[in-house]
């Protein structure tokens, strides 16, 4: 960093994209043999030969798990208004290329999206792993909402005694033709496997090869590197039985969301006791009939993106348990569906672009990604020789300490190098891509968010007020000095109870003239930052060192929901409780001195939490 404080960004820049190339020897799809069928997934010419044969055991189930991934793939529930300019282009394309070949079509149209629309197309094809235990398949939506992974394992597959495997990571064309072909898949008809460059000489000698072009995002394939990674971050995990899921998910799809209402989903977990999942805003409660959560201690954690779920709907009357892996309120979530030698993996990112203050809090907890790491460097070599282990072993191996050890297999999963397998509880080796952006270009999701970020270094941020606004939330008031250009800075903001930033304004140009159209500006992600750092460092130095505190506590009885909101600011104490959605009563007491506040408001919180309520509070 330069000697001089950085003002971030005043403009929109134009989004960063990466260029990659695929190439398949043909389409892949499911050819029809007779008494049985093959699904041929054809294999990237440009990465090592990846290859794995065998005869699935269970076809329905297959073709079920890999549908869920298909509606993974081009699931998009960003709102877009009506636009007929594409769908007139693509009759016309129809009509000119109506009398070719189907590979040609296809390249045709991939022709026409390079020159009138590259942007309508950048997901990355679905990327397959082969490893000496399971064979995984990695998806992740448009609309960087969801991850998913299917992990097969080989026990699925009826394999030849002297089949050949080839170890590594490989893509595959999941087009419309293969998710057709896999609809067609039954239980009375054997369906074998294959996947390799040539899969299994499908390929005819007079059929091009099919090159695609597809121009990815940074931030998008960041997503995808940081949410994948994420699972090694889960602080809470709860077993859920298959009709739970399905109680919840039917209870959504037969109730419309509200405007202006809540849409979580929360998960209650107590100790000794099955967890509960509840809906908002009906208050409709899902009690769980699987095993008593295990955790430590007593909280309620909210999901969002709780839609996203449907995508599981194909996979769950195959599952035998489901399991639910969530890394804090509003932050990543993973739920694990496992049965028939399958586990699907979805994971969803607990925020919206809308949601850029989430987004923020989940970086902070991952490290920031060094290419020049030898313990990284060390574990990848250890992955290399082994392909999958666990952080232990991974760490007994290159001689380090476990917490080392996961910060640089966390780095990789980052830069694409390696995998987390969540539901295995191992990390995997899986170069995403051939060749990756530099680390730098993937360690911030903006300008404004880099510059926001040398403005904590440099210190040039600071909050000069906190008041906490009854039912509101908090309403912050931060002072940004550039010193260099003898400028000055007020940045506000409110952020909910749940976390989420409600209003933020800021005097500087791009907001006083766009508003928060074209994202937040480096300012108000500084003074998000600056909150995040001053309540890390109040949580390392204990409670002595808390003067400003809020803490939200429930107790569910029968049908009725009690709800505690304790709010400390210095030397005023505040409790606000009663009945969710009903009037609550509010006590205000004023203390001599901040310790005696300090005090009252760490008794009140322990007398909550002897009393059963459970910690509902938000970052």
């Amino acid at each position: 960093m330069s000697g001089e404080t950085p003002t971030g960004p005043t403009e929109e820049t134009p989004e960063a994209r990466s260029r990659f190339a695929f190439r398949y020897g043909e389409t892949s799809r499911v050819a029809d043999e007779g008494q049985s069928a093959r699904l041929a997934l054809f294999a990237d010419l440009s990465r090592d030969p990846v290859r794995l044969e065998g005869t699935l055991r269970d076809p329905i189930a297959a073709r079920e798990a890999l549908s869920a991934l298909r509606a993974v793939v081009a699931s998009d529930l960003r709102y877009t208004p009506k636009d007929r300019t594409q769908y007139l282009a693509w009759k016309r394309l129809q009509q000119q290329s109506a009398n070719v070949a189907a590979w040609q079509a296809q390249q045709a149209y991939f022709e026409w999206l390079s020159r009138n629309d590259p942007l309508a197309w950048f997901v990355l094809d679905p990327v397959v792993t082969v490893h000496p235990d399971a064979l995984l398949f990695e998806v992740f939506s448009k609309d960087e909402g969801a991850y998913a992974a299917l992990k097969m394992d080989l026990e699925a597959l009826d394999r030849p005694a002297d089949a050949e495997m080839a170890y590594g990571t490989t893509h595959i064309d999941f087009s419309d033709a293969l998710f057709d072909g896999i609809q067609r898949m039954r239980s009375y008809r054997t369906t074998r496997l294959s996947i390799g460059h040539a899969a299994v000489e499908l390929k005819t000698d007079d059929q091009p090869v099919i090159e695609k072009q597809i121009q990815v995002p940074d931030a998008w394939l960041r997503g995808f590197l940081q949410v994948q990674s994420a699972g090694t971050l889960t602080r809470a995990s709860a077993a859920f039985a298959p009709i739970d899921l399905y109680n919840a998910l039917r209870h959504l799809r037969l109730n419309a969301d509200q405007k202006r209402k809540g849409r979580a989903l929360r998960l209650e977990l107590v100790p000794g006791e099955p967890p509960r999942i509840l809906l908002e805003p009906w208050e409709t409660l899902v009690e769980g009939t699987a095993d008593p959560y295990t955790g430590d201690k007593a909280e309620v954690i909210r999901i969002w993106g709780r839609r996203r779920l449907m995508l599981l709907q194909r996979f769950l009357p195959f599952a035998e348990s489901v399991e639910v892996h969530t890394v804090g309120s509003g932050l990543p979530s993973f739920w694990v569906l496992r049965g028939a030698s399958m586990t699907l993996t979805l994971g969803l990112t607990g925020f919206t672009a809308a949601n850029w203050s989430q987004a923020l809090l989940f970086d902070i907890l991952l490290p920031r990604p060094d290419g020049d790491d030898p313990a990284m460097r060390a574990a990848l070599d250890h992955l290399r020789g082994c392909w999958h282990d666990t952080a232990e072993g991974i760490a007994d191996a290159i001689g380090r300490p476990v917490a080392e050890a996961r910060r640089a297999l966390q780095a990789a999963c980052q830069q694409g190098l390696a995998m987390y397998d969540l539901a295995g509880g191992r990390f995997r080796l899986r170069p995403l891509v051939g060749e990756l952006p530099d680390a730098d270009a993937l360690s911030h999701r903006s300008p404004a968010e880099r510059a926001a970020h040398d403005l904590v270094e440099a210190g040039a941020v600071r909050i000069e007020s906190r008041n906490v606004i009854p039912t509101v939330g908090t309403e912050l008031v931060g002072q940004v000095e550039i010193k260099a250009d003898k400028r000055e800075f007020r940045p506000t903001m409110l952020i909910d109870g749940e976390g989420r930033v409600r209003k933020a304004d800021c005097t500087c140009a791009p907001i006083r003239k766009h508003g928060l159209r074209r994202g937040p500006c480096a300012h108000l992600i500084g003074l998000r930052l600056q909150l995040a750092a001053e309540r890390r460092a109040q949580a390392a130095k204990g409670r002595a060192a808390i003067e400003i505190a809020t803490k939200t506590f429930a107790r569910r009885r029968g049908g009725h929901e009690t709800v505690y909101q304790v709010s400390l600011d210095r030397k005023r104490l505040k409790v606000r409780w009663g009945e969710r959605h009903g009037e609550a009563r509010v006590q205000t007491l004023l203390f001599d001195t901040p310790e005696d506040a300090r005090a009252a408001f760490f008794e009140r919180v322990d007398a909550l939490t002897a009393g059963g309520f459970l910690d509902a509070t938000a970052e």
